[in-house]
């Protein structure tokens, strides 16, 4: 699609959305205490709603989300054009960008892209890829070792998504990996791994939300319940043992195979930036020391911030912990030691070093934008009452029907955090309303507390306005449509047979029953593809040894 006709599709659909919601505004509708008339409806939905259609049509991301913020400030001003223009930043940039959480994470961004060029300009990052190439000797084995270190980074999703990217990269390149397909083998070991991780941020993070119950002991019974993320995971070695590919994703693979095009489209994001790696004159060890220093001290500084030198254990510090406050310590201190390990090493000057950091932000700068658009997006949906929406539906019949609460709960999820960007506040919005349903036994209220939090994972994977999509995307060095768009069909696969296992589960409350069985559907579904997808096209690791 060309410019001139997305920027007409965007201006005719805000046009039409403008006419629909009119009608539903008094003439008097600008008070002196603003709230939408349309607060804890459907249209609180409408702006995400309206960003994800645009950014899947458009192939433009940043319009679409900007579009959807208008659309959003509008709906908030009772839509007063004034009003309007001052709430996009009075209620949107700017409290998004005065965030504590969200300056965290910025932080942690541009210290991570800092640390990236260190390792390039130093030659570790390239001395790994000539070590891994050797070690690694096809494609399976290069996405399965990108699976592989997505799995042991299970602490945090953000640093997880940036930084098996990173390291990956080089070595997926090489065997003709598209980027397509590395963001989605590293989106998906980033959130589905810390939702079934004991201690992660995202453990944390749950165990703060419920109230009235041991918030720990609920995440840790609910892990064998997390259809989402089990299957996932168990999905990835399958289609990559299996060699199965479908979808729009097929057609990134076969271009990387064929004919070594790792984007497919003509947008090819940071190209050239990789080249920067050959310069140095470093080993392997100049990339993995700076990583273990990296990993060590943002756990360090995340059981900093949940109170381990006052006293608390392991458990209850990751529990109580501040996860944007910790990496933004630890990897600022890494950094330091970084920078003090390479002048040791000579393989870096002092004044190489300091021009890491402007080229290093450089890296971060269209994460950033894409993530300070969304998070203004998810602050003014929130203006219109999104949470109050989504307490409605529940309490408008969906707690009666018990036997279907749990696949009730995980498709309301999905949609929450799909349409919002984010599981952590679609879990900390709809968490507190499930353990407040009377009625439920111990063992379906696990099932429900997990079916929340697999669904939470689910939409905010498919998301094109999710961080963690987002940083997948960077950290891969992909086109962002283009991994939302390869990536929305292997998650819904999973998706639908997660529902139906919670159907079953709704029934059978058991996880010895309920797991088994849907791991078995999961495989039958995807070997079902395999047939109907391999006498179409030969065989992709036949294509590689061509």
């Amino acid at each position: 699609m060309n410019t001139t006709k997305s920027l007409t599709l965007l201006l005719v659909i805000t046009l039409i959305f403008a006419a629909l919601a009119w009608p539903a505004f008094a003439e008097d509708a600008a008070v002196e205490e603003q709230q939408s008339m349309l607060y804890g409806t459907f249209w609180s939905l409408a702006p995400p709603i309206i960003a994800i259609v645009l950014a899947l049509i458009t192939k433009e991301v940043y319009s679409s989300l900007f579009i959807g913020i208008i659309s959003g400030a509008l709906l908030y001003a009772n839509f007063n054009p004034l009003n309007a223009f001052t709430a996009m930043f009075t209620e949107g940039f700017i409290p998004s960008l005065a965030d504590e959480w969200n300056v965290g994470i910025l932080i942690f961004l541009v210290v991570l892209g800092t640390i990236v060029c260190l390792m390039n300009k130093a030659g570790g990052s390239a001395a790994y890829g000539k070590w891994a190439a050797q070690k690694i000797r096809s494609r399976k084995g290069a996405i399965l070792a990108a699976f592989g270190l997505g799995v042991l980074i299970f602490v945090d999703d953000y640093f997880n998504c940036l930084t098996v990217g990173n390291i990956m990269r080089p070595i997926t390149d090489n065997h003709r990996v598209s980027r397509a397909k590395l963001a989605y083998i590293v989106d998906a070991t980033a959130a589905p791994i810390c939702i079934i991780a004991p201690i992660s941020s995202w453990a944390a993070a749950v165990t703060g939300v419920v109230e009235g119950y041991d918030g720990f002991e609920l995440f840790v019974r609910a892990i064998p319940y997390n259809l989402y993320s089990i299957l996932t995971i168990i999905m990835i070695i399958f289609i990559t043992l299996m060699e199965i590919e479908y979808g729009p994703m097929r057609k990134h693979e076969l271009n990387a195979i064929l004919y070594g095009d790792l984007y497919t489209t003509p947008d090819r994001p940071f190209e050239g930036q990789d080249g920067e790696a050959s310069t140095g004159k470093g080993k392997v060890i100049d990339l993995i020391i700076p990583v273990l220093i990296l990993i060590v001290l943002c756990i360090l500084g995340m059981l900093y911030t949940g109170g381990i030198l006052e006293g608390e254990d392991i458990i209850d510090a990751f529990a109580n912990c501040d996860a944007s406050l910790g990496l933004s310590l630890g990897s600022t201190v890494a950094l330091i030691l970084i920078i003090i390990y390479m002048l040791a090493r000579k393989v870096l000057t002092f004044n190489e070093c300091m021009g890491c950091f402007p080229e290093g932000f450089k890296a971060m700068v269209p994460a950033i934008l894409i993530l300070t658009f969304a998070w203004t997006l998810s602050g003014i949906t929130g203006l219109l009452g999104a949470k109050e929406y989504v307490n409605g539906i529940f309490k408008g019949g969906a707690a009666n029907l018990l036997v279907l609460l749990p696949a009730i709960v995980f498709a309301v999820a999905i949609g929450m955090s799909f349409s919002t960007g984010t599981s952590w506040g679609t879990f900390g919005i709809i968490l507190p309303i499930v353990t407040a349903i009377e009625g439920l036994d111990s063992e379906l209220l696990i099932i429900t507390v997990s079916a929340c939090l697999a669904g939470a994972v689910c939409g905010d994977h498919c998301s094109p306005i999710s961080d963690t999509t987002i940083m997948s995307s960077t950290g891969a060095m992909c086109n962002h449509i283009n991994h939302v768009q390869t990536q929305l069909p292997y998650a819904m696969t999973v998706a639908a047979v997660s529902f139906v296992g919670y159907i079953l589960a709704g029934f059978v409350h058991s996880a010895w029953v309920v797991l088994p069985v849907s791991i078995t559907l999961m495989l039958g579904v995807l070997y079902l593809i395999k047939l109907m997808t391999s006498d179409k096209k030969v065989s992709l690791n036949a294509k590689v040894n061509a």
